[in-house]
């Protein structure tokens, strides 16, 4: 049974204390993404966190459309989002735009210049870092924050900022000519609250507003704002926005508006991978991946088609909790989930990578035999189904050795293995083409020995999977391997990039692979178990010849039952 909290959680308790208190007498969070990107794994964290919570005390849960920075927003990054939280398993009981409370948000700019809390600046971007003032550290390495300096125009008064401010809505001064600031404090220890900016001048068409505007809230403006607009009791957020707290506080506080808590957890942080969507995006715009649904990428959209689950992610975000401290999480945990999921559900079927021929020489020509196959053995409902069995068969061509080593069990002249779910056979000698390569096994079969079992009892070790050469589907397989080559991709030399560390063998085509027929009209999405291969998973796009592509989601074996064991 999934979990949708974890019992006794810090967020829970804050929650149930509120509560308890009277500070809240309902519960309802938010999921808050900016819809310029698509949806990563580090995003599932913030899901299960805001819409278990809400579920955990019979609440609810907005989905609202973070749209202030009109420049990388784009409509079809709203769709994505929405498919992909859908897809997930999670559903919004409203959905917002932040681009909807605009008028909103400017009425409580106004609000707060009356009151003297906030100033029409002009300084410039880097004039403002300059007049800010940054951390340093003494000679005992501790951090300082020296007070930074007034900006000239902090002390205009209320009637002209408010001239000001309406000047710029309408469009009279450049793009980053003026901006509207908080007065807070600019010898405040907190470099957050040294008189952030709310508004900025920027002439971008947006997605759904057009050019209504060329005055656009900043994010730590917009967002408690939005959050009093949609009565959000908690703000669950990830903890970089720790630091920011006060401010979102400080603006609630100043534009009296409904009193929204923010509440800081751990981000999700992978190993072999990036989470970051700027990182992400440029991997996608530089065409270093295929596209933001790139089976390599950690996006929920690359995550399904290289045949992920939801039940399996979501059993991920239970297993690791939630915490305030950084950490990093194993990337062989997500795998383990993944693989104890797909085990449940997956047929099985045989397919071969590298095929090489076997021929069955007592076996008659154009003789066919029915033979039954397991669909699951962990789901007997899942029933059996036939597979086809004849003379030529195409098995790997790693099952045979020409000169075995030692320990190998599996096809060599004078040895015996089973056939999956057909007969034990003997191989009697092998072909070579022009050029020395193995092209053919030859081998004779016992029929007595029908579904593997030998009635003399004799031992044979090896099993190989096999598919009938006569009625195989082409199919092409793609391999995939970690993108980068490291566990922690943005841990670089000085001048270095994170792409430094990009795997250059992260993909690998078998575009000559054989299966069972019924893949050659495999659904889309659907998940296998190749036997002795892995798990795969049929993809969108066909390969050459219109051959049927499957994309190799993980291997059989459990890397991280490994760790563990090596652990205790």
């Amino acid at each position: 049974m999934e979990k949708t909290a974890e019992a006794g959680d810090f967020i829970s308790e804050a929650i149930r204390g509120d509560l308890a208190s009277g500070r809240c007498s309902y519960v309802r969070t938010r999921f808050p993404p900016e819809p310029n990107g698509w949806l990563h794994i580090g995003h599932c964290k913030a899901l299960s966190i805001d819409f278990g919570r809400a579920k955990e005390f019979g609440g609810t849960t907005n989905l609202r459309m973070d749209d202030t920075n009109p420049a990388k927003e784009d409509v079809s990054f709203v769709r994505a989002i929405e498919r992909d939280v859908r897809w997930l398993g999670y559903e919004w009981d409203n959905e917002f735009f932040a681009s909807d409370y605009y008028e909103f948000l400017y009425g409580l700019a106004v609000k707060i210049i009356k009151k003297g809390a906030a100033y029409v600046d002009d300084l410039s971007d880097e004039e403002m870092r300059e007049y800010r003032g940054t951390a340093v550290s003494d000679k005992n390495n501790i951090t300082l924050t020296p007070p930074g300096r007034d900006s000239p125009c902090r002390t205009r008064g209320v009637v002209e900022n408010l001239d000001l401010f309406a000047r710029m809505r309408a469009g009279e001064f450049p793009d980053g000519g003026k901006t509207l600031r908080a007065k807070i404090d600019m010898a405040h220890p907190n470099l957050v609250m040294r008189d952030p900016v709310m508004y900025r001048i920027k002439r971008e068409t947006h997605y759904r507003t057009g050019d209504a505007w060329c005055v656009y809230p900043m994010y730590d403006f917009a967002h408690p704002l939005s959050d009093a607009k949609e009565g959000i009791t908690h703000s669950l957020c990830s903890l970089e926005f720790e630091i920011h707290r006060p401010l979102y506080d400080w603006f609630i506080k100043e534009a009296e508006v409904f009193p929204s808590r923010q509440i800081e957890f751990a981000r999700l942080n992978l190993s072999h991978t990036v989470l970051s969507k700027r990182c992400l995006a440029l991997m996608v715009n530089e065409k270093r991946v295929s596209g933001w649904d790139d089976p390599r990428l950690p996006t929920i959209a690359g995550l399904r088609r290289r045949g992920y689950t939801p039940e399996a992610i979501r059993d991920f975000m239970s297993r690791i909790g939630v915490a305030k401290t950084d950490s990093m999480v194993d990337v062989a945990l997500l795998e383990c989930c993944l693989r104890e999921d797909l085990n449940k559900r997956s047929l099985r079927v045989m397919a071969v990578q590298k095929p090489l021929k076997l021929i069955i020489e007592n076996w008659d020509e154009g003789v066919g035999e029915e033979l039954d196959a397991v669909n699951n053995p962990e789901d007997p409902s899942a029933g059996v189904r036939k597979v086809r069995f004849g003379r030529a068969l195409w098995i790997e061509a790693d099952d045979f050795a020409e000169n075995p080593p030692p320990k190998y069990f599996r096809l060599f002249v004078g040895n015996s293995v089973r056939l999956r779910y057909g007969y034990i056979v003997t191989c009697t000698g092998f072909d070579k083409d022009g050029e020395g390569r193995v092209s053919a096994v030859r081998c004779t079969y016992d029929p007595a020995t029908r579904g593997g079992n030998a009635p003399d009892n004799r031992k044979v070790k090896g099993t190989v999977h096999w598919v009938n050469a006569a009625t195989a589907a082409p199919i092409e397989i793609r391999i995939y391997e970690y993108l980068f080559a490291v566990e922690r991709p943005m841990e670089t030399a000085p001048g270095g990039s994170f792409l430094d560390n990009l795997n250059p063998d992260s993909l690998r085509v078998v575009a000559n692979a054989y299966a069972e027929p019924c893949l050659a009209t495999a659904a889309v999405g659907v998940n296998y178990q190749f036997e002795r291969l892995g798990y795969f998973v049929r993809d969108g796009e066909d390969g050459a010849d219109g051959r049927p592509v499957f994309n190799k989601t993980i291997g059989l074996r459990d890397t991280w039952a490994k760790i563990v064991k090596k652990g205790v």
